[in-house]
């Protein structure tokens, strides 16, 4: 099973599930959202939105494909380009933190390590341009009660479950960080579980054979 972890651009845009191409939640304020639903192609906004971000910041998502399918995404952005990140309870993001606006893995991929795979590919990003810390906000109440979850926010369990701490409380919508030096010491999933595997011996202790140490003959008598 092949792994690899693509930029976000006009192209790849279109591998995004169709619900997540169509919504333009995060890009617009609510306002201006409902507008563009109305209108029946916000399809056409969200593009603009990458565009637009593409073209002043830079890389604003990550895309990952297993075995050439592709199987979830991130999108991200300083909270500037995200109208909708003041629309929060726990609001504003803070000021040396890039906004993890919403992240999704496609069902038959989830439980693989994907959603770590794909904010770890944020973290080396954001890092080599200077940005200190990813900030997101969560769901806690995700899927809860038969609820429909709330559009385009990612369950809070999930940032936590890829090492985010929570700064800013709230019973639905609490603020999330994740500290970049972190992300960037974790292990891939295959050292993890070649280091589980091996323990504290040694792949070449375990791939080599022991030869047997020489006899040395007695001195005694």
């Amino acid at each position: 099973m092949s792994r690899r972890l693509v930029s976000l651009t006009l192209d790849t845009l279109e591998d995004l599930p169709r619900p997540c191409r169509q919504c333009v939640y995060w890009e617009l304020d609510p306002v201006s959202a409902d507008r563009a639903c109305a209108a029946g192609d916000p399809g056409l906004e969200k593009e603009a939105w990458v565009s637009q971000t593409l073209l002043e910041w830079g890389s604003c998502g990550k895309l990952a494909y297993v075995d050439g399918m592709p199987a979830g995404f991130v999108m991200y952005a300083p909270p500037a380009y995200v109208p909708r990140s003041m629309a929060f309870p726990t609001s504003p993001v803070s000021a040396d933190a890039a906004l993890l606006m919403t992240a999704h893995v496609v069902a038959p991929f989830a439980g693989g390590g994907l959603g770590r795979m794909l904010v770890q590919g944020v973290a080396r990003d954001l890092t080599k341009r200077g940005i200190k810390a990813i900030e997101a906000f969560g769901d806690a109440k995700f899927g809860d009660d038969g609820e429909r979850p709330g559009a385009c926010v990612a369950p809070a369990d999930y940032f936590l479950s890829v090492g985010f701490k929570t700064v800013r409380p709230h019973p639905r919508y609490p603020r999330l960080r994740l500290e970049l030096r972190t992300a960037l010491s974790w292990k891939s999933d295959v050292e993890y579980a070649l280091e589980k595997l091996l323990g504290s011996m040694s792949p070449e202790t375990l791939l080599r054979p022991v030869r047997p140490a020489p006899a040395t003959r007695s001195t005694a008598g």
